[in-house]
């Protein structure tokens, strides 16, 4: 990347994470204002460790002339301290836990850029993934523990950690390798039935067999929610490597089917349709979360009740799950589309580093990365306000959970070593 063209992007960021610290600096001022915490001051300390440690990385880059999108680190600052902002309001104890977990995914997503920014390499190791994601799955079966109604934690004595979170990072890393390796038989196809071309079964074969074992491993430890985030990425992966419509529509059917499978398999999934269908006949019971998000969500109104006015704490779980509900309370409809577009800016540049990178490997690994974010946004979105049944799976950036957060920023920190061999100037266009 040419040193203007890079000075540029990277004043750009810079420029974007100051507007990020404004925004978190107004918003600790109000919590400051309101005595949240049993010591105040500690808000303060707080808020400037985190923009600090954005910050630092930021000069980082620049120093070590590292090209990535520079719109990406300032929408997942805002995100971040969103989080941290709500969730010091809700409870001081989950702000203290989310913020510690944050300078570790600050430190993962350092590392990340660091240490890997020649990404071709790591399509190397497919198989390597496969195995390392079937493993981390097959743990919690054995020896997790279970909440929410999933067995799907790892207790490690100070904290508890998630691997399907990780899992999914490996999932993307996997079909991006395998795709691009098999792109033209997979799209193409070698024999006909019903008069569509398919690809052999040895094509296709360990594709599968690394999305069955994944899926059938999540529904053991009945987190079926990520099974969903599993398979509506793959679906999205498969399509944008061989452009086969046909292919997403046989996927669509065999989602529809399993779906009815699982209402009928397993009680707690049968419940959620319920619950989803009218919650307000299960309101005392399991209703009860549903409906209390969508009396926050109404109460918002336009502009929200402000910042530490509402009445989100009658949500229950509202610091991880139903986190967006708390902040549309309190920062109103204007506020919420705010949030949403935000995640729409964090997709579009995903996938516009995607069409821009020069390999296959890196686009598929840039559009399954961008796929994910997004899918992961949509699905609990739709279920905060009764759009789709609730999948218990987090909020990228907002919602509390360390394992989520981290997995998140080793996200980002792939999708920015893709973005740093792509030429952006200001604008987000491809340098000439």
């Amino acid at each position: 990347m040419p040193a203007s063209t890079l000075g540029r992007s990277r004043s750009v960021e810079r420029k974007l994470l100051l507007y990020a610290g404004a925004y978190l600096g107004t918003g600790t001022a109000i919590l400051f204002l309101h005595g949240y915490g049993k010591v105040p001051w500690t808000v303060l300390a707080g808020a400037a460790t985190a923009f600090l440690s954005f910050i630092l990385l930021h000069f980082f880059w620049s120093f070590k002339g590292f090209g990535g999108d520079p719109f990406l680190l300032p929408l997942v600052a805002l995100l971040s301290f969103t989080s941290l902002l709500f969730l010091y309001r809700l409870n001081p104890a989950y702000a203290v836990r989310q913020f510690a977990w944050l300078l570790v995914g600050v430190a993962s997503l350092w590392a990340v850029t660091c240490w890997f920014p020649r990404y071709q390499a790591l399509a190397d190791y497919k198989y390597l993934y496969a195995f390392a994601g079937a493993v981390a799955l097959l743990l919690p079966i054995f020896c997790g523990v279970e909440q929410g109604g999933a067995r799907s934690w790892l207790d490690l004595g100070l904290f508890y950690v998630q691997p399907s979170e990780f899992v999914k990072v490996l999932l993307v890393l996997f079909l991006a390798a395998y795709l691009a390796e098999n792109r033209l038989l997979l799209s193409a196809g070698n024999f006909k039935v019903l008069g569509v071309f398919l690809p052999s079964p040895r094509d296709w074969g360990p594709m599968l067999v690394m999305l069955g074992v994944s899926l059938l491993l999540v529904i053991f430890q009945k987190d079926l929610g990520a099974g969903l985030i599993y398979f509506a990425t793959f679906l999205a992966m498969v399509y944008v490597g061989t452009a086969r419509a046909a292919y997403v529509l046989l996927g669509a059917l065999l989602f529809l089917a399993g779906a009815a499978g699982s209402y009928f398999l397993f009680d707690h999934v049968r419940l959620r349709v319920q619950v989803w269908l009218n919650p307000w006949a299960l309101i005392d019971t399991a209703g009860y979360q549903i409906a209390q998000s969508l009396f926050a969500l109404a109460s918002g109104g336009l502009w929200g009740t402000g910042l530490g006015k509402g009445m989100p704490e009658y949500i229950p779980a509202v610091h991880t799950d139903f986190i967006f509900a708390a902040i549309t309370e309190e920062m109103g409809l204007g506020g919420a589309l705010a949030f949403l577009v935000v995640y729409m800016l964090l997709v579009y540049r995903g996938f516009l580093v995607a069409v821009s990178s020069r390999d296959e490997f890196g686009s598929l690994m840039a559009a399954g990365l961008s796929a994910l974010l997004g899918l992961q946004a949509l699905i609990i979105i739709a279920g905060v306000s009764k759009l789709l049944p609730l999948t218990g799976i987090a909020l990228p950036f907002l919602s509390y959970g360390g394992s989520s957060l981290v997995a998140n920023f080793i996200l980002l920190g792939l999708l920015l070593n893709v973005s740093h061999h792509v030429c952006f100037d200001g604008a987000g266009k491809e340098a000439s």
